[in-house]
């Protein structure tokens, strides 16, 4: 079995939740858990900054009452500490930076590229540790590698200086998008999903619903389609188009694909190239109702109206549903 563990290191949560994780698993058969990021704040600043002045902002007050309603962010940050704590986290316990994840995320897609998903684990206990007890800034380039040589990883400081994992950590943030990933840790085995740092009772409950239940395997360049097509209709078509990309190639003249990348192009407002696919499509198969009225109205969006018009008409008549 694989457990997947979507989550921001940044997250108390996420660092709770892996040791109650590793308390259901006690006694269990071995399996493999894989590390899969999440970001709760892709705005989060580079470099970092102190944690102290971002907290006496008034608008990240606001946000943090809604986190924990009927709690001060003080009181609530007694709370995690003392929840922390009776995991075995700390003292002491609290973050002291505020920055982005995305190369700490990075160096877990590393760790597991190069040595697994002990070396990944490894990697992840020494990130949050040296966040949340240590108070260290997980975004310097220079304590990252003081994590990963920690954990025997020497050579990541070199991969990381020469941006490896980026386009990885990137692409599989959208994944878990895809999947509905909205919540960190989320654990997924399969297509199941356990949102929260729940319990260890409760995630061994989950672990055994989920073996019962397993998937049928899709192939990859299926499973990719889904997730691209997962996003546009999450209303994220650039994110749709960076899954499409690796498709392009081997299987670029697929309708389908074609056809997702046009409603892709047209909802980012990329009219041109939305164009050029459609009236391929609508050269392919003409009495392709939905290609044609997608083309007239990509027409009409670009002030080709004269264009557009037979188009539009064609497509309702072929399917009235699209008379306008």
């Amino acid at each position: 079995m694989r457990i997947e563990i979507w989550a921001d290191v940044v997250c108390a949560w996420a660092y709770i939740g892996k040791r109650r994780l590793e308390k259901a698993l006690e006694g269990l058969e071995p399996v493999e858990t894989v590390w899969r990021p999440f970001r709760i704040d892709p705005a989060a600043p580079v470099p970092a900054v102190p944690l102290a002045g971002v907290l006496r902002d008034p608008l990240v007050d606001d946000a943090l009452r809604a986190c924990a309603p009927g709690l001060t962010p003080a009181e609530n940050r007694v709370r995690v500490s003392r929840i922390a704590a009776a995991e075995g986290l700390g003292p002491p316990w609290g973050a002291a930076w505020h920055g982005s994840s995305h190369d700490a995320h990075r160096l877990l897609a590393l760790a597991y590229r190069h040595g697994g998903a002990s070396l990944q684990d490894a990697v992840a206990e020494r990130i949050m540790r040296a966040h949340f007890v240590e108070g260290r800034d997980i975004g310097d380039a220079g304590a990252l590698a003081d994590i990963a040589s920690d954990a025997g990883f020497g050579e990541a400081a070199a991969l990381l200086a020469d941006g490896a994992g980026d386009g990885e950590v990137k692409e599989a943030v959208l994944v878990g998008k895809a999947r509905g990933v909205a919540t960190s840790p989320t654990l997924v085995v399969g297509d199941r999903a356990l949102a929260g740092a729940q319990p260890p009772e409760a995630i061994r409950e989950f672990l055994r619903d989920a073996g019962r239940h397993a998937p049928r395997s899709l192939p990859p360049e299926v499973e990719r389609f889904r997730y691209a097509e997962a996003l546009l209709d999450r209303r994220d078509p650039l994110g749709a188009l960076t899954l499409l990309g690796p498709l392009f190639g081997e299987h670029g003249a697929d309708r389908n694909v074609m056809m997702l990348a046009a409603r892709a192009y047209y909802a980012s407002a990329q009219l041109g190239r939305a164009a050029a696919v459609l009236e391929e499509l609508v050269a392919q198969v003409p009495d392709d109702s939905f290609a044609r009225h997608l083309l007239g109205r990509t027409l009409r969006r670009q002030g080709r109206a004269e264009e557009a018009a037979p188009q539009l008409a064609m497509a309702a008549v072929m399917t009235p549903e699209y008379a306008e």
